[in-house]
């Protein structure tokens, strides 16, 4: 398992909440699968029911670098 967190620029949790739980969201450790790869990141998420918020930003930013890198593998 690798850990691209050095990689992947620091979110804020603060201002975010939950839709569904309506409770503030908090600095979570997830792990994130995709082509047999997983990483380990730190990302907002909510205390109550575990749902983790991966903002645009990161989405189509680092996250589309590294899904176009682990295809060209």
């Amino acid at each position: 398992m690798s850990n691209i967190n050095k990689e992947i620029p620091e979110i804020k949790a603060e201002g975010w909440r939950c839709q569904k739980c309506d409770k503030p969201l908090v600095p979570m450790t997830t792990d994130i699968t995709y082509v047999s790869s997983s990483f380990t990141v730190e990302l907002p998420g909510c205390p109550d029911c575990g749902f983790i918020f991966i903002p645009p930003e990161l989405a189509l930013g680092k996250m589309l670098e590294v899904e176009k890198l682990l295809e060209d593998k």
